[in-house]
Order: C-alpha cells, then structure tokens, then sequence
C-alpha cells in the first residue's frame, strides 16, 4: 500500500513556499546534472541546524525524489544493473537527469532524503533530535526549512529512490545506509533574497563536501 503521509497531490494545492522551493529545486538539480557533472552545489547541500544550535552541525548532500506515483526507481535500477563500469553508469545517470528528469516540478515529493554510513555519528544525532533545520542558499536565494525528521526503512519507496539515485554517482554506497527524511513543516519555513555567492568553482558556489555530518552520495 502506497504511503499517503509523505505524498501531496497536487502543486497548486500546496504552501506557497513549498511551490517555490520545488520549483527552484528542480532548477538547481537541473544545473548541477548539465552543467556540473552532477557534482553538487550549494543548492543541493544545506547547513544543518539542530534544535537550539547556533552554529551549523555540517553540511549534507540531498535528494530530491518524485512522489510514488512518478517514481523513476526503476529506470535507475536499469541503469545501474546495465553495466558494471562506474564511469558509463555515471554517464548514463547524467544524460537521464540532464534530459526532463527535473522539469516538472508537481512531480516530486517536498521531503528531501539523505543517506549516511550505518555508523554515521552525525546521522544518529540527526535522528534523535528528531528535527532541525535546513538552510540552503544559492544563486541569490535562502530557504530556512524546518524539518521533522525520521529514519527511512529499507522498503520505503522513498529509500529506495535515495539509495538507487545516490548508487549512480558512489559505486560504493553501503547497502545498508542510514537513510533518513527531512519533511518540511511549510508554516515555520522562511525564504528572503539572500547575497549571490560566487566563487571559481561554480555560479551557485562552493560545494559543502566536507563537514560533520556527511552523508554519503556524491551526485546532485
């Protein structure tokens, strides 16, 4: 039975800064795939607060996935198991995302996952926390999202997206990763324009790849 709690219907329906983080979302990831080489930027790697902090815990790399009923889990399957190169299932992974994966943005789920080694520290504190929040800023915009947060089963769909996602990019992602979900309370998120950061890297900035906590997929 298809999870309903995680699974809005239609965009129109939402908070209006659920509609705008998507959207602006899909264009990040979009970007990132075409322009990048998937690598990820400040747009794809929020700083992570937890309840009270005042300084970030580190940076994660996050997920975004479609809602069930468009799940391309699938076709990532397929492309993962078609071949046992790394670097061909990168590319392939790259040419699928760059093409129309990310241009409808009523697609995807406004809960964002990331996926953490089974002895992750960062991963644990995270969880028990049981919420924080995210602030992502790039390309002259920050989104503060508070979130609740759980631990993913291994046969939630929404694991399955993230682990098969995150396996294109990290040949060596640990089949039994931490995955865990980050569900937007819309009403206590904020957004403002904030100052462009730029950098030699990459119009969005620099990419967070280092830090505590730091999950464990390389791709946008």
């Amino acid at each position: 039975m298809k999870s309903q709690a995680l699974n809005r219907v239609l965009l129109e329906e939402r908070h209006p800064y659920e509609i705008r983080f998507l959207r602006w979302q899909c264009r990040v990831r979009q970007m990132a795939m075409r322009e990048n080489a998937g690598r990820p930027s400040d747009g794809i790697t929020p700083a992570v607060f937890l309840p009270g902090a005042q300084e970030p815990m580190g940076h994660i790399v996050t997920v975004l996935s479609k809602r069930d009923p468009y799940s391309k889990t699938p076709e990532l399957i397929h492309i993962a198991k078609r071949t046992n190169d790394p670097a061909q299932r990168r590319e392939k992974a790259l040419e699928y995302f760059s093409e129309t994966y990310f241009q409808k943005a009523d697609e995807f789920s406004d809960v964002l996952t990331a996926s953490f080694a089974p002895d992750s520290d960062g991963a644990s504190a995270i969880e028990s926390a049981k919420n924080c929040s995210l602030v992502f800023e790039a390309y002259g915009q920050s989104y503060q999202l508070h979130c609740d947060v759980k631990s993913l089963p291994a046969d939630h769909w929404l694991y399955q997206a993230t682990w098969w996602h995150n396996y294109q990019f990290n040949q060596h992602l640990h089949p039994q990763s931490v995955i865990l979900a980050f569900s937007p309370v819309w009403d206590r998120c904020t957004f403002e324009q904030a100052t462009v950061r730029t950098d030699k890297h990459s119009s969005a900035g620099i990419p967070a790849e280092t830090g505590n906590p730091k999950s464990t997929q390389n791709g946008g």
